[in-house]
């Protein structure tokens, strides 16, 4: 059976079967068990460099700059996932959107979610913008995006739901006005997982993601990915990644093969924890907002259900002062304080002065980023400890 008419669940768990999937996506989608004497975790190929055979003949890899066979495997996988024709593995979400962002050039303009991560917002303003590169920020869920595009405009740039606003933007409706226009259609696809949503099916011309969070799963190491399901797209990736040098490790490589396994289970027992979550939340006296696209009151919540499988384990609430968030952050016990988000442990952030620290404090407002407003990333824990640890830190 080829991986592609697997369902999504085995696809994360069975990753090394049929070395000849005919008609994959990306090729071989990975070696058998018998090729590595029967191992059942793919090997890690913990090399630089490759002997050759003879002069003008190579095994297939001549340099780990250049592609390693662990994280070939661990591309052909995330490729698989979000069914494209390539993805390629950094040593992190941002040394990916990094990389993406060298196939632009000076004078090109980018319409661009207004609420991003902080750290690509801090690319885009200390370094693209240095680079020459122009962009226009707008809410994507809301903006009439076609009134925005100029002739110098060459991709869309968006995240949804967005960090951590939860904004839900139309994917579709936004490929259309790319595809109209000739442009990039670029998601942020990081707190959905390929697991919840493929973007590319819905007209994304690439797709991002932060490996180090839900692909990778276990907060212990640091990924990047690219896909793409346009071959000229891919050519230039290929290039810029062996030039630049930004490929992931082997070992890296292999702990984010190893989180795969577990991404089905892992996002099904978060979201079902974030569900209930969101739901006492909203109860609370304390708590004047909840966002959380799985409530039926988030107004992208039926684009949501169109768009994705899930709703995700990510949410963001606001409390009725900011002493209070503060006191939040120092009093929770088992969901922890800390940076980073798609593990298995509840961690908890203060947008303000973490993850949006560099964002400039009138954009935060505006986003609705308030010294009041924490971001949670819901883990697999019990659900009824973590609302008794929220309880107790609310009181």
């Amino acid at each position: 059976m080829a991986l592609k008419a697997l369902s999504i669940e085995s696809r994360c768990l069975h990753l090394e079967k049929d070395s000849d999937a005919e008609g994959s996506p990306c090729g071989q989608a990975g070696s058998t068990p018998c090729g590595h004497y029967g191992a059942v975790s793919f090997p890690i190929y913990q090399t630089a460099t490759y002997a050759h055979p003879g002069a003008g003949q190579s095994t297939g890899f001549d340099y780990s700059r250049l592609q390693n066979p662990t994280r070939e495997q661990l591309e052909k996988v995330v490729c698989q996932l979000e069914g494209g024709v390539d993805a390629l593995a950094l040593s992190s979400g941002m040394a990916a959107i990094s990389l993406l962002m060298e196939l632009f050039a000076p004078g090109d303009h980018i319409i661009a979610e207004s609420d991003l991560y902080g750290g690509t917002i801090r690319l885009f303003d200390n370094v693209n913008i240095k680079n020459g590169i122009e962009f226009t920020r707008v809410n994507c869920a809301t903006a009439d995006l076609e009134q925005l595009v100029t002739p110098r405009t060459k991709a869309i740039y968006i995240e949804t739901p967005t960090n951590p606003m939860m904004n839900v933007a139309d994917i579709a409706k936004i490929a259309g006005i790319t595809r109209k226009h000739g442009l990039l259609l670029i998601v942020d696809n990081t707190f959905m997982s390929p697991y919840f949503q493929n973007p590319l099916s819905l007209g994304a011309d690439i797709v991002v993601h932060s490996g180090t969070k839900y692909l990778s799963g276990h907060n212990d190491t640091l990924s990047g990915f690219i896909v793409t399901n346009r071959a000229d797209v891919q050519e230039k990736l290929r290039f810029l990644i062996k030039t630049t040098g930004s490929g992931l490790s082997p070992f890296d490589s292999w702990l984010t093969l190893r989180g795969i396994k577990t991404l089905a289970v892992r996002m099904e027992k978060a979201q079902e924890n974030a569900v209930k979550i969101a739901e006492w939340l909203k109860k609370q006296k304390s708590v004047v907002r909840v966002l959380y696209p799985g409530l039926p009151d988030h107004p992208g919540y039926e684009l949501q259900k169109r768009q994705a499988r899930g709703f995700g384990a990510m949410l963001t609430f606001q409390t009725d002062t900011t002493e209070r968030a503060l006191s939040v952050l120092s009093r929770v016990r088992l969901i922890q304080y800390a940076e980073s988000l798609g593990g298995v442990e509840s961690l908890i952030t203060y947008p303000t002065t973490q993850t949006h620290a560099d964002v400039p404090e009138e954009i935060r407002l505006k986003n609705g980023i308030t010294p009041a407003t924490l971001r949670l990333s819901v883990g697999i824990e019990n659900a009824d400890d973590l609302i008794s640890d929220l309880e107790q830190a609310l009181s």
